[in-house]
């Protein structure tokens, strides 16, 4: 039978294979600047990720409830760790749609953007780490 609960891990999965594959994207077009293919699917996978990320986030604190302990002080850590995710990845949709308005893409100032996307990755990572280990350290949602 399907929970709400259930809700949250699926959006997170997505969450994760957007934002992950999203930066992939966009590293591969530093390397190989003539296929344009790879920053469009970046920047199309950072809006996605970024639309997901606010989905989990919402489906997170919708979701699930409070725990005591040491799973709470995890959850708690979890829980910041999505919203530093969350923020960083808007931050770094907003100033890439900025430099795709103001057709600087190819300026230096992409680094900028690039340097936002890995930081959201890393954090979505380590998000998942801390729901990875309220789920299976203390079974929490199975």
């Amino acid at each position: 039978m399907f929970a709400s609960s259930h809700i949250h891990p699926i959006m997170v999965h997505f969450l994760i294979a957007l934002v992950v594959f999203g930066f992939i994207a966009d590293a591969a077009s530093v390397f190989f600047r003539k296929e344009v293919c790879l920053s469009k699917t970046g920047f199309y996978l950072l809006v996605s990720g970024t639309v997901m990320a606010f989905l989990a986030w919402l489906t997170g604190t919708l979701f699930t409830s409070d725990l005591e302990g040491k799973a709470g002080e995890v959850m708690e850590t979890h829980e910041l760790f999505a919203l530093i995710t969350l923020g960083i990845l808007i931050a770094a949709l907003v100033f890439r749609i900025y430099l795709k308005i103001k057709n600087k893409e190819q300026s230096r100032l992409k680094w900028i953007a690039f340097a936002l996307f890995g930081l959201g990755t890393i954090s979505v990572l380590i998000t998942g780490f801390f729901g990875g280990t309220l789920v299976y350290n203390y079974m929490i949602g199975i």
